[in-house]
């Protein structure tokens, strides 16, 4: 096990002098190398640009939110926090327009991710997009062919790919800390209340409700949606697996060095209210590869106590011990479940925003490290995991594409979706 640490922590140091070298923090004050960027989404988005904000080199240039109200509160926190020069706007068009704009930060709502990925690359913006990235398959597919086509740094929004020591611990992996490593097993537990029954009402006078929709078909406005509850209708959201298992999968994938599943099962349902939310609030999915490994998550929306104790987590059991991480650090066992090492540090979040900043200023639109190709990956197992919900079926899959296969009604009914008249994604 001496041998193992040593060797981890000598390619964790290596890894940690090569983002140094690239996020160049000293040339970032530098004029030329200023980033101009937009926000959009004023949830989440509001606390990506809270992070972004002390970055050097870095302007924030606009808030975007179709709720003229959100779009101005966080405009003025940003300003509170030191921003100048802000602009609040409600359509994000206007901003794409705006040829001083380098980059566009995507946290809005899951139907309107990819289309703004598209649109962004397309008017020659680089994007950072929160998870999942996408609504359905088919749009993954396309954000990659437009970062491609249109030569832009695309960076997902999976922040633990630049915790350090998260980095540590996967490095760890790597090199054998445990032996083979064939199992890993990631869960999510939170306590959330019901939805309730939602009345069809007008929206608020603040919000564009059309503009909010965006490439969704219409539907008429209810009162139990906004701002975070669509994540609970298949319309707008993928549950909680788009919320909150992509990031469990992404590390589970990366520690396994897997990726994409040959079996996709899923179990669960809607067990704690009676009310309108779609998605299940209890899920379990089962991930098979090629080579002998398997992950499993686990979703309990609705009871706080996840495995360990813990809401977030996942764990890897290999041939001679076991690797449990948390959302910002790691515990290592040997074989005999005695404690070896243990570390902890920052989730990744200011970190991998450094890390988007750096492809952009250095030209290499894939030396990212959680590069759109890649975070896909982690999103189309969800997005898999979720089919398998809906028709009552276990996937088989092409593991070069994860296309279904020997099922068209779900390949056919679920990879994409129906879009608004003029407003389905292309590139």
């Amino acid at each position: 096990m001496n041998r193992r640490r040593f060797l981890s922590t000598a390619a964790t140091g290596a890894a940690a002098l090569g983002l140094a070298a690239r996020t160049g923090w000293a040339s970032a004050e530098q004029p030329n190398n200023k980033v101009v960027v937009a926000v959009a989404g004023m949830r989440r988005g509001l606390a990506i640009a809270r992070d972004l904000q002390p970055l050097p080199g870095v302007e924030i240039a606009y808030v975007i939110d179709p709720d003229t109200e959100r779009a101005e509160q966080g405009k003025k926190r940003l300003e509170d926090a030191g921003a100048r020069n802000v602009r609040a706007v409600g359509d994000y068009r206007r901003v794409l327009e705006d040829p001083a704009v380098d980059a566009l930060i995507v946290a809005t709502p899951n139907h309107w991710q990819a289309p703004m990925t598209i649109e962004a690359c397309a008017a020659g913006k680089h994007v950072y997009v929160e998870k999942p990235g996408s609504h359905n398959p088919r749009e993954a597919e396309l954000m990659v062919a437009a970062a491609r086509k249109y030569k832009r740094s695309v960076q997902m929004g999976n922040q633990r790919r630049s915790g350090p020591a998260i980095q540590k611990a996967m490095n760890m992996l790597h090199n054998g800390a445990i032996g083979r490593v064939y199992y890993s097993r990631g869960w999510y537990a939170n306590r959330r209340g019901s939805i309730g029954r939602g009345e069809a009402t007008a929206p608020p006078q603040a919000l564009d409700y059309d503009l909010w929709q965006g490439p969704a078909p219409r539907r008429e406005f209810r009162s139990n949606f906004l701002h975070y509850n669509w994540h609970w209708f298949w319309h707008w959201g993928n549950g909680e697996a788009g919320n909150n298992a992509v990031h469990a999968l992404d590390i589970s994938r990366w520690g396994l060095g897997v990726d994409l599943p040959v079996r996709v099962t899923s179990a669960g349902g809607r067990y704690a209210f009676d009310d309108d939310q779609e998605t299940p609030d209890t899920q379990v999915m089962t991930f098979d590869f090629e080579d002998r490994k398997t992950i499993v998550w686990e979703g309990l929306s609705c009871n706080r106590f996840g495995n360990e104790g813990r809401g977030f987590g996942i764990i890897f059991h290999g041939e001679g011990g076991t690797l449990s991480v948390t959302s910002n650090g790691y515990r290592l066992f040997d074989e005999n479940r005695d404690p070896v090492e243990a570390d902890s540090g920052s989730v990744g979040g200011r970190e991998h925003l450094a890390d988007f900043l750096a492809s952009i200023r250095n030209g290499k639109p894939l030396a990212l490290n959680a590069e759109i190709e890649d975070g896909q990956k982690s999103t189309l197992m969800t997005h898999l995991a979720n089919i398998a919900h809906r028709t009552g079926r276990q996937l088989t899959c092409d593991p070069a594409s994860g296309h279904i296969l020997g099922d068209d009604e779900a390949m056919n009914t679920y990879w994409s979706r129906d879009y608004e008249t003029g407003w389905a994604p292309r590139v």
